[in-house]
């Protein structure tokens, strides 16, 4: 699992410095709304997996899991929303969609064999 881990992490920590560099743009009265709520999510999401993969039961493991892949969801509608108020460009969009999708599926990979 070392590998897929490995893999895993680089993903999301790719994704957490893409979502921190998209929101650098943003209209500076969301600073303390979307851009604070996105990075936040961001983090969860690689947060959460690192500190349940460090746990070793799979009971907590699979909780911490399904946080992180909670936060995915919120950051992915976080996203559409960005896009829906002209906060991003699609390239921006596109790029971290893409990203959270292949994010995703490694996660509920994990979710469905434990």
């Amino acid at each position: 699992m070392g590998n897929f881990h490995d893999d895993l992490k680089k993903k999301m920590d790719e994704f957490a410095h893409l979502i921190y560099k998209i929101t650098k743009v943003f209209p500076k009265d969301e600073l303390y709304g979307m851009v604070s709520q996105m990075r936040r999510a961001a983090l969860s999401i690689i947060l959460n997996y690192i500190e349940g993969y460090a746990r070793k039961r799979e009971k907590v493991y699979k909780n911490f899991l399904e946080t992180s892949y909670g936060s995915l969801k919120e950051e992915k509608y976080l996203l559409h929303f960005s896009l829906m108020e002209n906060y991003l460009s699609k390239t921006d969009y596109k790029k971290a969609i893409d990203l959270a999708e292949d994010i995703g599926a490694m996660l509920w990979g994990i979710l469905r064999k434990l």
